[in-house]
């Protein structure tokens, strides 16, 4: 039985031995020396909105903003050269004691002391009292207009009492100057003749006199709508308006805008990359290859670095990058080959693995022939030196998915999927796996055990914040770390500040690439949308 157990154990071998993948001797590691990472302080997590996230959020959606300041201000402008000019003249009274009716007055208003007390008193009714019929009917009856009620008359009358004074202005607001004024006149006298006379019912004459002081004159000018006033009103309102749309709609916007919204899903994420949108990330070469001296090869390079510090060899996990999406079309297999092409420039031995079984793309990517992958090895109808390409330089090995099949989750979750990947770890500085998007499987979930841990691809105008917000849940939930993310499809302008920034906030990272790139800023190429 031992022998049966030994020559078991030998096949094994043999055919792991068959399987083995051969690269170079001389492995490289590509983590460079001289780049120094800031840790985050938890606290930044807590900061809320900034004065600068408010401006970038304002920033984001200014084409929201400026339509609505537009929108109040003209708004408020067409109403205010439109509306009818009305004109305002102001009348002035003075209560005084009724010296005429001392014989008459009670012992408890004989001082003047007391008497003045009286007299502020009854004029914090004369506001109302001035609106009443008694006051306004006898003016309409004097002008002889029966097109205005006493209800109109009242809406156009105000009355006040300045504090501490015995002053109470009467006011009208009219269509004409000339009408202000007589109307102001009119009321005033006949408040005058009501509180002076015939207030009291039982014949007896008033304890309080009120004297016109100050006729109201022809106003030069109109009282409303006040232009200058209602512009800057509208100024302001349009401004904080404009803000607070700005904010709304960033609130309810779907998909990703900008770097704020990915901080909103997780406060405590670490951004591995931004890769700006752009057509030359749509040909068959990485940028590496393509087009060495771009800044978008540099943000390459820079996330090479970035993941250099997030993956360390850890016994049988070695440096096991997992790309993978929240949605199909956010660009997770751009991203995989050229992060590859980037790791390999530097020296590094990578193989990368197209495990999207259900939607093979890389080979189609990287212009290579992929009708034999992933696919024939984990069905063992062929080995992983049959499958296995090498691209551009002799240290960067890529294994095409092969055809599409049917029972993909089964044979990724198999023996030889997992044998396969143990077996590249120790032979390859860098095993980089890219996957199937988690909106369609959760093959990460395999991968990223194995390893380290995942890179989520985000795309800006792409990636719906729920779905994304799902997958950190379920990443989280299944125990699998999240390295980073990586921002894709970037607006150059929006995003320029972040540029120079690993963590969000103001921590910088230093070395090869830590300077912006002079390029950046330049006349920018016209943009396609990336799938895949």
């Amino acid at each position: 039985m031992i022998e049966t157990v030994r020559q078991e154990r030998s096949v094994a071998e043999d055919k792991a031995q068959q399987n083995s993948i051969l690269i170079p001797e001389n492995r490289i590691d590509a983590n460079p020396q001289n780049v120094v990472l800031a840790e985050r302080p938890e606290s930044d997590a807590d900061e809320g909105m900034t004065l600068m996230d408010l401006i970038r959020i304002v920033g984001k959606h200014m084409f929201t903003a400026i339509l609505v300041f537009v929108l109040v201000v003209v708004g408020v402008t067409a109403y205010t050269l439109t509306a009818q000019k009305k004109y305002t003249a102001t009348a002035q009274l003075f209560a005084s004691y009724n010296n005429t009716t001392a014989d008459a007055l009670d012992s408890s208003v004989s001082s003047q002391s007391t008497a003045g007390t009286y007299i502020a008193t009854q004029l914090k009714s004369y506001p109302d009292l001035v609106k009443t019929e008694a006051v306004l009917q006898p003016v309409i009856d004097e002008l002889n207009d029966n097109s205005i009620t006493t209800d109109d008359l009242a809406t156009m009358v105000t009355a006040t009492n300045p504090t501490d004074t015995y002053m109470l202005n009467v006011s009208v607001e009219a269509t004409s100057p000339e009408q202000s004024a007589q109307l102001a006149n009119e009321v005033s006298q006949s408040l005058s003749r009501v509180v002076s006379s015939e207030l009291y019912a039982s014949g007896k004459k008033s304890m309080v006199k009120l004297s016109v002081v100050q006729k109201a004159k022809t106003p030069t000018s109109q009282s409303s709508p006040n232009t200058k006033l209602n512009i800057a009103v509208a100024v302001v309102a349009g401004i904080v308006l404009g803000i607070f749309a700005a904010l709304v709609r960033d609130l309810l916007a779907r998909k990703l805008q900008d770097l704020m919204d990915l901080q909103s899903i997780d406060p405590n994420g670490s951004i591995v990359g931004i890769i700006p949108k752009d057509e030359v990330l749509n040909g068959t070469k990485p940028v590496i290859v393509a087009k060495p001296d771009s800044s978008i090869a540099e943000e390459f390079r820079r996330m090479r670095t970035n993941l250099s510090f997030v993956t360390s060899k850890d016994g049988d996990k070695g440096r096991l990058i997992v790309i993978t999406s929240s949605m199909p079309s956010e660009g997770k297999t751009t991203v995989s080959c050229n992060l590859a092409a980037a790791l390999a420039e530097n020296g590094a031995s990578v193989l990368l693995i197209d495990a999207d079984l259900r939607h093979p793309s890389v080979a189609k990517r990287l212009g290579l022939e992929g009708g034999v992958g992933l696919a024939h090895v984990l069905s063992n109808q062929a080995s992983v030196k049959d499958v296995v390409q090498r691209y551009w330089k002799p240290n960067l090995h890529i294994m095409p998915a092969g055809p599409r099949i049917q029972n993909a989750s089964v044979l990724l979750n198999s023996r030889i999927m997992h044998e396969l990947v143990h077996q590249a770890v120790q032979q390859y500085d860098y095993v980089i796996i890219d996957t199937t998007p988690m909106s369609v499987a959760n093959d990460v979930a395999v991968f990223g055990q194995m390893g380290n841990g995942v890179v989520m691809v985000s795309a800006r105008g792409v990636t719906y914040k729920s779905a994304l917000r799902g997958a950190v849940n379920e990443l989280r939930d299944l125990d699998v770390p999240l390295l980073g993310y990586v921002f894709n499809l970037a607006d150059e302008k929006r995003n320029r500040g972040y540029g120079n920034y690993y963590y969000y906030g103001s921590y910088y990272y230093k070395g090869e690439y830590g300077k912006e790139d002079s390029k950046k800023g330049k006349k920018h190429r016209r943009s396609h949308k990336r799938g895949k």
